[in-house]
């Protein structure tokens, strides 16, 4: 018998959907990966910006909270992968490497991955000292040296904001050019808290708990020289997690899931949330709440197509 919803991803977006949609009574079944589950905030230490933890809490333990809270309302999380998606066919189907499940309506909250540098010691520092997002921490690094590795729009908007906590925040670029628009180029070049590390290539990242700085070669002449900083932002980029859904659903130029008046997606009966279809906000705080908007868009949909809800 085909399921009333199935989520796939178990971020704030995801779990929040679960939550919304299994206190609805619509018994809603989580894949929440069998690896990687619990979105970004499972690589974040102190959270201090989400709302109702005045002390902030650590990233995991937030998630842990999140998910409990969807299984209390008998949310099903299972720990599998989703391999494969049939949109074409109702109810839709969702292949995992264990088998195969019917849904009538289907919730994608899959997020999106930061685009990282590729060094070794990324994953070992990444939390400490190493971060992918300026305002989830930029305040850790208040009266600090920081750098920011990056050319284009996000990363001077991310360096900007750092201004306001660090004494001066590096923007490392492996060109002699940036990316960014050109108001966004004068307004960085105009703040007197930021330097450019013009032809640089990050090579390593320094430090063995936390950051200690980083190894810059200069793009022309191959030379290393280490820049002391204590903390680096990461601002490459983000990578949506569409790959299954290619082909199926209609996305952004930039692989981001279109969505229409809320969370509604081209396809019927299919909804989106989180990063995987925001790429201008990327917070917890408003992940959770398109979360909310996706289960209460499914509930509406099941009700207006005569697809009742269990009773309590």
């Amino acid at each position: 018998m085909p399921k009333r919803v199935i989520i796939i991803g178990s971020g704030p977006a995801g779990y929040t959907a679960a939550l919304y949609t299994a206190r609805a009574n619509l018994r809603p079944r989580v894949y929440a990966g069998s690896v990687s589950h619990g979105g970004q905030l499972m690589t974040t230490t102190e959270v201090e910006n989400y709302p109702g933890f005045p002390a902030g809490i650590m990233g995991p333990e937030l998630m842990e909270h999140f998910r409990k809270q969807a299984e209390r309302f008998c949310a099903e999380v299972v720990y599998q992968d989703v391999r494969r998606v049939d949109l074409s066919r109702r109810p839709f189907v969702i292949e995992t490497d264990e088998g195969r499940d019917d849904a009538h309506t289907l919730i994608i909250a899959t997020g999106a991955s930061s685009r990282m540098l590729g060094l070794p010691e990324e994953q070992r520092l990444l939390g400490h000292g190493l971060s992918t997002c300026a305002t989830c921490d930029g305040f850790f690094f208040r009266g600090q040296e920081i750098a920011v590795v990056g050319g284009g729009d996000s990363a001077l908007e991310e360096a900007n904001f750092l201004t306001r906590f660090a004494t001066r925040v590096h923007v490392v670029h492996r060109r002699e050019k940036l990316r960014a628009s050109k108001i966004m180029q004068d307004k960085s070049q105009a703040n007197p808290k930021i330097a450019f590390e013009w032809n640089s290539i990050v090579e390593k990242v320094l430090g063995e708990e936390k950051v200690a700085g980083l190894r810059l070669r200069d793009a022309a002449n191959g030379k290393t020289r280490d820049l002391a900083v204590t903390g680096v932002f990461v601002a490459i980029g983000h990578i949506p997690n569409t790959r299954i859904f290619e082909g199926q659903i209609e996305l952004h130029p930039n692989g981001y899931i279109k969505t229409f008046g809320g969370t509604k997606t081209s396809v019927d009966g299919v909804f989106a949330c989180g990063d995987v279809q925001d790429f201008t906000y990327r917070q917890a705080v408003t992940a959770a709440g398109t979360g909310c908007m996706a289960a209460l868009d499914a509930e509406r949909w099941l009700e207006h197509h005569g697809i009742q809800a269990e009773e309590s």
